[in-house]
């Protein structure tokens, strides 16, 4: 029997996608034509025929023996109410011509990259210019497709920041600008195969979910890792590190580029979907995390030299100094726990600064959708207008600041005080203005609200 499948008898759908075996999980491109059952399941020829083989073998009647103990008949028109939701896999075709996935012409160069980013994120000037620089040498790769003896390895990024300083949020932002699909993990659920948890390659699911199922799409998206650090090397753990080093190596052939397997709408291999191969070759990878005390070891390399001596240095010298991340080294990854193998795979390092209150006041009122700007949208549908004194700004910055954690300080804050704007506006058509002042944000007057008449009172 020829194993060459004749992709005429393959029955076309109108949407492109295909069916798939529901024992082996294999589409239909690949098992030849599939055999129909009821309740729209599909079997191929060979799980039939082992099926069949395995049936014959049975030397009794089992229709005969309905109640054996331990032994439960399935019935396939039962299936519907224990089935997953079914997902369908774009179909490829065989000997289809593909017209280029992307022309270098159309990918925006650095500098283009890195204004767009300037009109979203404020502040971190080196961070968006290494994530433009290497984003722009990554679609050039992916779309030369290394056409001579060249190859041009794969620019992925490790982003270093404290929490609040913006990583994903600028992820988030390129992805929407280059129009790629995104996906966002947390390696903190990421377990080592077999345990609890998510699979590695539910990562490739989630990007593959966001390309709508579309293999050649994902194929050219971007996976954004996040709390990365978590996935450390533990010190003196007596039970087996399945959430550390463990991932931290079975990542490692997603961020060098290989085939993988990846199950359709579920994390893990087991569930009853359809398997996709996935190249990640051409998939951009970045991992992003707060790397806690990384600073106290950068700390100890630094003051490594300064024990004795007229030319020592005071071992308190870098205590105050507040972009100590930017001095980070490979070596000092490696000693908080992350492994070589890994850390080789992602060339481009950088660090994001801390937030301080001159940058969380323009992060409030400069950016597109600034959270100030939304709030104005969302009382202007309302027709009242809504303004903030400069001393307010400066005190919910300086609120935030307290509460150390970054940006995302900054939304509850305003949720707060809002809260009762909100809720009063709507009740009186005639307010046309609201005043947020500094003494209503810190709790010693009120805003003050201009009627539609012209005149003002104090909330």
């Amino acid at each position: 029997m020829s194993d060459k499948i004749d992709f005429n008898e393959i029955e076309e759908n109108e949407d492109g996608y295909e069916k798939y075996c529901f024992m082996c999980h294999r589409p239909e491109s690949v098992t030849g034509k599939l055999i129909e059952m009821p309740n729209n399941l599909y079997v191929c020829a060979d799980c039939m025929q082992k099926s069949m083989d395995a049936m014959s073998n049975i030397p009794f009647d089992m229709s005969k023996m309905p109640n054996i103990p331990g032994i439960q008949f399935v019935n396939l028109s039962d299936m519907d109410t224990v089935l997953p939701k079914r997902q369908r896999v774009k179909k490829k075709k065989e000997g289809e011509k593909k017209a280029p996935a992307l022309n270098i012409k159309d990918i925006p160069a650095p500098h283009k990259i890195k204004a767009q980013l300037d009109e979203y994120v404020i502040g971190q000037e080196y961070a968006k210019k290494a994530m433009a620089v290497a984003v722009y040498n990554h679609y050039k790769r992916v779309a030369t497709d290394t056409m001579d003896d060249i190859e041009i390895e794969k620019s992925n990024m490790l982003m270093i920041g404290p929490t609040g300083s913006g990583k994903t949020y600028l992820v988030k932002t390129l992805a929407r600008l280059l129009d790629v699909p995104l996906a966002i993990a947390d390696a903190t659920s990421l377990t080592e195969a077999g345990y609890i948890g998510d699979d590695i390659e539910s990562v490739l699911s989630k990007l593959l979910a966001a390309a709508g199922n579309d293999v050649e799409k994902a194929e050219r998206g971007i996976v954004f890792i996040d709390e990365i650090d978590k996935l450390a090397k533990k010190r003196n753990a007596s039970q087996r590190d399945v959430s550390g080093e463990s991932v931290q190596q079975g990542l490692l052939k997603l961020l060098e580029g290989s085939q993988v397997e990846v199950p359709v709408g579920a994390n893990s291999k087991n569930a009853m979907v359809p398997l996709e191969t996935i190249d990640t070759k051409n998939i951009l990878f970045i991992c992003g995390g707060a790397f806690p005390d990384l600073e106290e070891i950068i700390k100890e390399r630094l003051n490594k030299h300064s024990s004795m001596g007229f030319i020592a240095d005071l071992k308190d010298k870098y205590d105050g100094e507040k972009d100590l991340l930017s001095k980070v080294t490979v070596e000092d990854l490696r000693k908080f726990g992350m492994i070589p193998e890994f850390i080789g795979r992602l060339p481009v390092i950088f660090t994001l600064q801390g937030l301080n209150e001159e940058m969380l006041v323009k992060i409030l009122k400069e950016p597109k959708n600034a959270i100030l700007k939304q709030y104005q949208k969302l009382l202007a549908l309302d027709e009242v207008k809504l303004n903030f004194d400069e001393d307010a700004l400066r005190a919910i910055a300086a609120k935030a600041m307290e509460k150390d954690t970054g940006a995302r300080a900054l939304r509850s804050i305003i949720e707060e005080f809002m809260l009762d704007i909100m809720y009063e506006i709507p009740k009186d058509d005639n307010i046309g203005q609201v005043t947020i002042t500094k003494e209503y944000i810190e709790g010693t007057g009120g805003p003050l609200i201009t009627m539609r008449g012209q005149q003002r009172i104090t909330g």
